[in-house]
């Protein structure tokens, strides 16, 4: 596991639960490591969840990654292109990769598949890991499922056998770009529902947000090759209502705080963490144009976060397009 940020640990805690041998965890701050060596929990971003006995903390990255049959990363998507090129050189013909990493690559608009396409060929297989998931949830063991997508049917299936437990679920698929659509696009939306819900709009508000949202990610997804009956599963609806509904969501606390008048970088700073919305919804616009399709909600969002347009004129935005057929 590459990546010791809260999912990075969540994973490797549920992949060293459900027995499958020993699971290494790397993370690129030595200080971090030496911490996690010796207190055997993440206390940084996961203190809940003490390491099982079959999860160690490796020294380096070519110790993390020496003779292990799959290797998973599970850093931000502005990280992921910089870490694929650096192990490259230490991957073996036999090892597989995935991946937990969501959203669109910043400065080119690539998807992650597009981006390991891009460092890696296609010499080794690959899967990609998303859905409605809570890292806190999954290291307290509490019920949990999630899609695991690769174009090689066998290796999604194996990874689903090798996660699961009898309270954790993956299920499988072959839609790895209406995978990623949704882990991508999720994020923006949930800035909205936390602006939406701090401005005390209401449910009614809330639920018309998410679901009209529900068809920028279908609408973008269908235009880059995506399956429509992707969205309605785990990693579209499912990990979009979690992530609009739930305060654990960093990107639904980003939007609480504009609503209270926080500007965007004390936002940040309040959180402590990786905000992934903010940041993808200027490359969710672009992404939109190229494509040509419009984004009603995401474009909403983005004019609030990058054009200081008041999150008011987004709801009324929505309430005054054309009336037309829900779906056509």
């Amino acid at each position: 596991m590459l990546g010791a940020g809260s999912w990075g640990t969540a994973l490797a805690i549920q992949w060293a639960r459900a027995g499958v041998g020993g699971v290494r965890l790397w993370g690129r701050d030595a200080a971090h490591r030496a911490a996690m060596q010796a207190g055997r929990s993440n206390a940084r971003y996961l203190p809940q969840a003490p390491f099982p006995h079959a999860l160690q903390v490796a020294d380096d990255l070519p110790s993390a990654l020496d003779g292990v049959a799959d290797v998973l990363v599970a850093v931000p998507s502005h990280g992921l292109r910089d870490l694929l090129t650096e192990i490259r050189p230490h991957l073996e013909r036999s090892q597989r990769l995935c991946w937990a990493t969501k959203g669109f690559e910043i400065a080119t608009g690539k998807l992650p598949n597009e981006v390991a396409r891009e460092v890696l060929g296609s010499e080794w297989p690959t899967a990609v890991l998303s859905g409605p998931t809570f890292a806190r949830e999954v290291g307290a063991g509490l019920p949990t499922a999630m899609t695991i997508a690769s174009l090689d049917g066998d290796y999604a299936a194996q990874l689903a056998r090798d996660v699961s437990t009898p309270v954790f679920r993956a299920y499988t698929s072959t839609d790895i770009i209406g995978v990623e659509v949704g882990g991508a696009v999720k994020n923006v939306i949930a800035i909205g529902a936390g602006l939406c819900d701090g401005q005390g709009f209401g449910a009614n508000t809330r639920i018309a947000l998410i679901t009209r949202g529900l068809m920028d990610m279908v609408r973008l997804g269908e235009a880059l090759g995506a399956r429509r009956e992707t969205f309605m599963g785990l990693a579209g609806l499912g990990d979009l209502v979690l992530t609009c509904t739930d305060d654990q969501s960093r990107n639904r606390r980003f939007g609480l705080l504009l609503a209270q008048g926080l500007n965007a970088d004390d936002a940040l700073a309040r959180i402590g963490q990786v905000v992934e919305g903010y940041l993808a919804a200027r490359v969710v616009s672009s992404v939109a144009a190229r494509a040509g399709v419009v984004l009603p909600v995401c474009e909403g969002i983005h004019d609030v976060l990058y054009a200081g347009k008041p999150a008011s004129q987004v709801v009324a935005g929505m309430m005054e397009r054309p009336i037309e057929a829900e779906f056509g």
